[in-house]
């Protein structure tokens, strides 16, 4: 599986509704789970984002099609980074020449 960190912000509609993030939160997991990714954590921030998760899903594609579903319900906006553990950066680097 490949990890994902993915940094949101409130939208408008979003932070109209802040009390709910809690709740929207669950209903993410849950709906990630029923896409074959595991929502690891989820941290709510301070400064420039208002939040940051992290995920395992089995590939780029799975987790783009996943990121855009919870981008169209409107509450907020993410940026995704794909990220590499200790082992898979070794693999990397050992292909550099």
């Amino acid at each position: 599986m490949a990890t994902f960190i993915a940094l949101g912000n409130f939208t408008d509609q979003g932070i109209r509704n802040v009390k709910d993030s809690v709740k929207r939160a669950d209903a993410v997991k849950e709906a990630a789970q029923k896409a074959g990714i595991t929502m690891k954590e989820i941290v709510w921030t301070l400064g420039s984002y208002d939040m940051v998760v992290t995920f395992e899903a089995p590939d780029d594609a799975a987790m783009t099609a996943f990121a855009l579903a919870v981008g169209s319900a409107g509450n907020v906006r993410t940026q995704t980074l794909r990220a590499f553990n200790r082992s898979e950066m070794s693999a990397i680097l050992a292909k550099v020449g």
